[in-house]
């Protein structure tokens, strides 16, 4: 595909590199030159230097035969008017918006093709604080994504010594909870991945990758890591647009102490949350400070400022003292890979968080979901299975004779629609209905395309 890509900003780089690495034709528009340089050395791309909302510039970036523009600069204006001169100037077929403020919403009028004619929009501070929200939600895990309006699950779990399955070969899952429906579908080992055999042991410390309906998910952790206490305290470092979206989404659930340095934006925070959640002007990073608020008392962690290196320090310095889990949002990529597994027990990219929504733009076929795993080297991709056995390399055949990538595996099938729907764990003879939503992990991105071309409709298919 030819993409334009407006803003060389964080988000607009993440971007650029996930989608540069999937062979698409890439042109990133910024008026930085030099950071744009930096993208043309570093990624194989084009950038042109100049203010995207001007016809003249877009054209110079090959509007005229560009499949999708992807405005994600740090002006929510900027982006509304290049979506609306992409679309009405350059007949640009796909357009996508990074939007901070709520008070746009997709689906509206204001945002329709006869106002901003934005298709789609992405708020990477929305999609953390969801991410997050999951993680308090299921505090065993380092990872949960939903599918198919939320009927089936993927978590990523560490096994924890003691766990049910923790010591058994997958083999023996069926035994140990025979009343669970789970899939393993990838497990990895001092960050190697394991062939997922019915032989295959589960170790203390693997991180192991499972599929089952959203209704057993809490069994399934309980299996692998043992359950841990529910999440009722927690602290958050940095009142930015996240921890503000945060704070505010915790309300009722959980006690919050939230931290910020900016002694304005503590009055702000305060004037916008109710008046039993603590904001405190200091330094997060102040140990003395950490420990006058007891954030060894505290169940979670999250440190959500603007800094990398403040976030590492603070949420390193919290566990230290006795924070029972800790989160660190972290923007570069190399801090991110660094931090996993160490005493941060979970390292975010915001990036990250927002690129899964992004490429189930991107992705041919009938696709109706995408999630970016281990950091964008992996995904967990829902199609939805159309046709008959004369034009569907899906509809009607047996899992055994269905020829997937070399690593990709199926995960899990839903089968109907609302609450008549049904999570299955495909076995070799399961057969494939029309409209099940199939899930595939996919160990490596280069595999994407291979998988994407099992959801295409032809109008005449022989296997």
């Amino acid at each position: 595909m030819k993409i334009i890509i407006l803003g060389a900003g964080r988000v607009g780089e993440s971007v650029a590199e996930s989608l540069v690495s999937e062979q698409n034709d890439i042109t990133v528009i910024d008026q930085d030159p030099a950071r744009l340089r930096l993208l043309e050395e570093k990624l194989d791309l084009r950038g042109v230097v100049g203010n995207g909302i001007q016809p003249s510039v877009l054209a110079e970036a090959g509007a005229r035969d560009a499949d999708m523009v992807i405005a994600c600069a740090a002006a929510d204006e900027s982006n509304l008017v290049v979506c609306k001169v992409a679309h009405d100037v350059f007949n640009v077929p796909t357009t996508i918006a990074r939007l901070r403020s709520p008070e746009f919403i997709e689906g509206d009028e204001l945002l329709g093709k006869g106002g901003f004619a934005v298709d789609n929009v992405i708020c990477p501070e929305e999609s953390v604080m969801r991410y997050i929200h999951l993680l308090i939600s299921y505090p065993e895990a380092l990872q949960v994504v939903k599918f198919s309006q939320n009927r089936a699950a993927l978590v990523v779990v560490r096994a924890a010594a003691g766990g049910a399955v923790v010591g058994h070969t997958i083999a023996e899952m069926r035994n140990r909870i025979p009343h669970v429906e789970m899939r393993i579908v990838a497990l990895y080992r001092l960050d190697t991945e394991m062939e997922a055999t019915p032989s295959t042991r589960i170790l203390p410390g693997d991180e192991v990758f499972v599929l089952a309906d959203v209704r057993e998910i809490r069994m399934v952790l309980a299996a692998i890591h043992n359950i841990d206490k529910p999440v009722q305290r927690v602290m958050i470092a940095g009142g930015g647009k996240v921890g503000l979206r945060l704070a505010r989404s915790l309300v009722g659930q959980c006690e919050v102490k939230l931290i910020e340095s900016d002694h304005k934006r503590c009055e702000y925070l305060a004037s916008q949350l109710p008046s039993n959640m603590l904001v405190l002007n200091g330094d997060a990073a102040d140990e003395d400070l950490l420990e006058e608020e007891n954030v060894g008392d505290m169940d979670m962690f999250l440190a959500l400022t603007s800094d990398d290196e403040d976030n590492i320090m603070s949420a390193m310095l919290a566990k230290r003292l006795g924070a029972n889990r800790v989160l660190s949002l972290i923007n570069r990529r190399a801090y991110a890979d660094m931090m996993q597994g160490s005493t941060i027990d979970i390292a975010i990219s915001p990036s990250q968080t927002v690129i899964g929504e992004l490429l189930a733009h991107l992705r041919r076929g009938d696709v109706a979901a995408v999630h970016s795993l281990r950091r964008g080297a992996a995904e967990a991709l829902e199609g939805v299975a159309r046709g008959d056995i004369k034009t569907s390399k899906l509809v009607g055949r047996r899992i055994d004779e269905i020829r997937l990538p070399q690593g990709a595996r199926f995960g899990a099938i839903v089968r109907g629609d609302g609450r008549d729907s049904k999570v299955l764990m495909p076995h070799h003879d399961t057969v494939i209905e029309d409209g099940d939503h199939v899930i595939i992990f996919i160990p490596h991105k280069r595999l994407v395309r291979e998988v994407e071309k099992l959801f295409q409709v032809g109008a005449t298919f022989f296997g």
